[in-house]
């Protein structure tokens, strides 16, 4: 069974879409069906492959599916938007300044386009009560720093976070925290109160010395590879309460990902993941079909490791195979790529909501501000315009609801030139959980369980 997952790569042109509702495809234990209304998958025999392959492209689909027994009740999912959201989630740019040069950043080198500027404690506490005044102790929220470097603005954080959790503890509320940092201020006492407060902490790396350096220096041209590395030891040693991921972005100059993957892994992560870069505000570094079927090739490779190490009772942290498995295994099915605009906002130094982290700064996000609330009919027009049944081409792929329509600030940035990249992804995830699910369906309540920190 192990040596079924070093099979080539296949042809990942079958993962184009042939019909909105119904996505074929075979492993080495046969003929399935993925039913896209629910996410569902199901075993077929070659009878009823060739009866669907026909009629695939045809009008008469949807009553071959229900004679099949495929699709059974009425649907799961339609085209309505979610109405009066609460604000579960918000991230904070506390700092919006950056102390790297990272040419691809979204927010410009970390200020956004703009002058750079720090949170006061006052604005971040007033994001916490909005926060807390959207939801119910009987709801979990969460509270992100990111920036620029939210390190930066140490203090505001620490004493944030303090606030957050003794709100949350009052009212009998579950709060989680995270962080995305460059780690190049990462400090002992950092990683204490990282710990002690149950930290997701996310680390920006681009692979080895040589490719990170290229990619995420110093503002001065000096490589943080080094310097991030020995920040960071204190850090991986304490991990119990605390996660540390690491965050690749992947440009053409650093598509080798087996190669990354095990070296940061080696480090002590608890996770690692990959996401292409795919709009940069100035072009650099910014992934094509070429580039995009490279790093697909080679996703496929980390995965198929993947699925060799754990047959073999072994873990092999690869981020974003674990995350999709999880998914298919508990069915998702989202209009959406992510909460942005409907549960989770971002927040700007001076206190404006934004729909997310990426568009503070971006008027096209504009949700708002913490002194007056969510725009309610800003939040109700993005929901609406942004839900994937009113997007193309995504209202006629068979991955819609897997895929949620791409991240709304690269797509309004950049267009939408990874679908094939994303299809031919979730095509071979398809086919990694039909087969571990058939020899190790325990690994998905340990994924759950893994995913539920």
């Amino acid at each position: 069974m192990i040596a079924a997952t070093t099979a080539p790569t296949p042809d990942f042109s079958s993962a184009r879409p042939r019909a909105r509702d119904l996505h074929l495809l075979r492993t080495e234990r046969g003929a399935h069906a993925f039913v896209v209304d629910g996410s569902q998958l199901f075993d077929i025999d070659e009878e009823t492959f060739a009866e669907l392959d026909a009629a695939i492209d045809g009008p008469d689909l949807d009553s071959k599916l229900a004679n099949l027994g495929l699709r059974c009740g009425p649907r799961r999912i339609d085209d309505a938007a979610p109405e009066h959201m609460p604000v579960r989630a918000l991230s904070l740019a506390v700092a919006q300044k950056c102390n790297l040069g990272c040419t691809y950043c979204y927010a410009r080198e970390g200020d956004f386009g703009g002058p750079a500027k720090n949170m006061s404690l006052e604005t971040a506490r007033a994001a916490v009560d909005l926060l807390f005044a959207e939801t119910e102790p009987d709801q979990r929220i969460n509270l992100a720093f990111l920036g620029g470097e939210p390190l930066i603005n140490r203090a505001v954080l620490r004493s944030t976070t303090e606030y957050a959790h003794a709100q949350a503890s009052r009212r009998g509320q579950r709060i989680g925290f995270s962080i995305t940092t460059n780690g190049t201020l990462l400090t002992p006492e950092d990683c204490d109160f990282f710990e002690r407060f149950g930290f997701a902490v996310t680390v920006s790396l681009d692979g080895s010395r040589a490719n990170h350096d290229r990619q995420r220096p110093f503002k001065g041209g000096r490589g943080s590879f080094d310097v991030i590395i020995r920040r960071l030891k204190p850090l991986l040693a304490k991990q119990v309460a605390m996660q540390a991921t690491a965050r690749v972005t992947v440009t053409p100059e650093n598509l080798d990902l087996r190669e990354t993957l095990d070296e940061l892994l080696a480090l002590g992560f608890y996770s690692v993941g990959f996401s292409p870069m795919l709009a940069s505000p100035t072009g650099a570094g910014q992934m094509q079909g070429a580039s995009l079927a490279t790093m697909l090739e080679n996703m496929v490779s980390c995965g198929h490791k993947f699925e060799r190490r754990v047959l073999r009772g072994e873990t092999y942290a690869f981020a974003n195979l674990m995350t999709a498995l999880q998914e298919i295994h508990r069915g998702t099915h989202r209009p959406y790529p992510c909460g942005a605009g409907g549960g989770y906002f971002g927040v700007s130094a001076d206190g404006d909501l934004s729909a997310c982290h990426r568009f503070v700064g971006d008027h096209v996000g504009d949700m708002g501000h913490i002194a007056t609330g969510v725009d309610r009919s800003r939040q109700a027009t993005w929901l609406r315009s942004r839900h994937v049944h009113t997007q193309l081409p995504c209202n006629s792929c068979w991955a819609r609801y897997l895929c949620g329509g791409g991240c709304h600030h690269e797509v309004l940035a950049g267009g939408r030139h990874a679908c094939d990249f994303i299809r031919g992804w979730l095509h071979y995830c398809l086919q990694a959980y039909l087969r571990l699910s058939a020899v190790r369906p325990d690994m998905f309540a340990q994924l759950a369980a893994a995913h539920s920190h």
